[in-house]
């Protein structure tokens, strides 16, 4: 006669220890607490299936509990008496759920952002991984990636929208890019963020602060004149309206970069603020900055002090560091403009591009590759770094001789530089 098995109670299954030998304690109908030498306590169920004695994992205790466990075995038992083996549900359970893990969001991101990264610049890879662990990964990284639809998208992007709206769009962005490689990769069926166009608010173009009125420049150029800060800070203010450049590639001037004699500036490519793409294709060139005769004055005397310097703009700290990025800005604020409503470093840039045109008449692409944006020629080639060479130096000297004159308080009347 079977020996009848007395159903375990929570207590014997709590108060269960381990023994020199593995040890099973039974509840009846193939369910078992199986207790190892290590102490662990793992549920199993044995079963028949097509004539062959098997075993299912059911989970371990704690987690599972007495009645979890007791739960799981009737599944079992009704699956079985349907016919299906319940080993292999959760064989099939276990390898969907790898697979979901394989093409989760995080998983296929990362993927897409190592494929990509080399393709980019430094800073643009380091911001869209922060955007991704920031913002993204903590709500939805795990999900598999073809379960993401539009409204769950669009919750995330609300959240972000509610504190930055410029970080919203680009985490935006950033989405639909991650989508559109899994849809390329077989792991997606679509994009959802294509049908979120217009669920954002608008984000207000990004301008640079600047000043246009001539007036306000001449005070700037006076303030200039009279700050009190160091001498390398005050001549990277006078020479940032006279050659265009961004504050990064004025503050990493260094001095084998100059022909003064000539009245030269060779920008490596390297330096410029560009798209890696376009780098690479100027890799080894230099862009060309013609010095006015105002410039080369401003680095001549800066020479004599920070000569003995690989930079033309040395740290206070370090001569063989350039000064830090903030201190144009910093030097802006001290003479009291608001570099966020009035002028900043970057806005030199905006206010010579405008006036340039508008007032001194020179044509926008000679302006454009002054300032070192790519500009196509009529045959669609990128004109090299000597192209409107003569025109380039007359338009900067011009351009130095027109805010001397408005700093000195003269009436300058806009004119017209007829240019071939």
């Amino acid at each position: 006669m079977r020996k009848r098995i007395v159903p375990l109670s929570d207590v014997q299954v709590r108060n269960a220890k381990s023994r020199e030998k593995d040890f099973k304690l039974s509840d009846g109908q193939g369910l078992y607490l199986l207790v190892n030498t290590a102490g662990g306590r793992l549920w199993r169920l044995d079963y028949t299936f097509a004539g062959k004695r098997k075993t299912l994992a059911l989970g371990s205790y704690p987690s599972i509990s007495l009645a979890d466990a007791r739960q799981r075995r009737e599944d079992a038992r009704k699956l079985l008496a349907n016919g299906v083996d319940p080993g292999l549900i959760k064989k099939a359970q276990k390898a969907a759920q790898q697979e979901a893990g394989e093409n989760s969001f995080e998983v296929v991101a990362r993927e897409w952002h190592a494929k990509f990264a080399p393709t980019w610049s430094d800073s643009h890879a380091y911001w869209v991984i922060r955007r991704l662990e920031q913002y993204i990964f903590p709500s939805m990284g795990t999900r598999p990636i073809a379960e993401l639809k539009a409204p769950e998208v669009l919750r995330l992007l609300r959240l972000i929208e509610d504190r930055t709206l410029e970080t919203a769009h680009r985490v935006k962005f950033v989405l639909g890019q991650v989508f559109r490689y899994a849809v390329g990769s077989g792991r997606a069926e679509r994009d959802p963020t294509a049908d979120l166009k217009g669920q954002l608010a608008p984000r207000s173009k990004k301008h640079f602060p600047t000043l246009l009125d001539p007036k306000e420049i001449a005070g700037l150029l006076r303030a200039i004149d009279g700050y009190k800060g160091t001498f390398p800070v005050k001549c990277a203010l006078k020479l940032a309206p006279l050659v265009f450049l961004r504050p990064g590639e004025l503050r990493n001037a260094e001095w084998s970069e100059f022909d003064l004699d000539a009245g030269e500036w060779n920008v490596p490519a390297e330096k410029l603020k560009l798209k890696k793409r376009i780098k690479e294709e100027r890799k080894g060139q230099k862009h060309l900055v013609p010095l006015s005769k105002q410039a080369v004055a401003i680095l001549s005397d800066l020479r004599t002090l920070t000569g003995n310097s690989p930079y033309a703009f040395p740290s206070v700290r370090s001569l063989q560091r350039p000064m830090s990025e903030n201190t144009v800005n910093a030097a802006l604020r001290c003479m009291g403009y608001d570099t966020k409503e009035d002028i900043n470093g970057h806005g030199f840039r905006a206010m010579a591009r405008t006036i340039i045109e508008e007032t001194l008449g020179f044509r926008p692409e000679i302006v454009e590759h002054q300032l070192a944006h790519a500009v196509k020629g009529p045959l669609g080639r990128a004109y090299n770094r000597t192209t409107h060479l003569e025109e380039r130096r007359k338009m900067m000297q011009l351009w130095s001789d027109y805010l001397d004159g408005l700093k000195a308080g003269a009436t300058v009347l806009p004119f017209k530089q007829k240019t071939a």
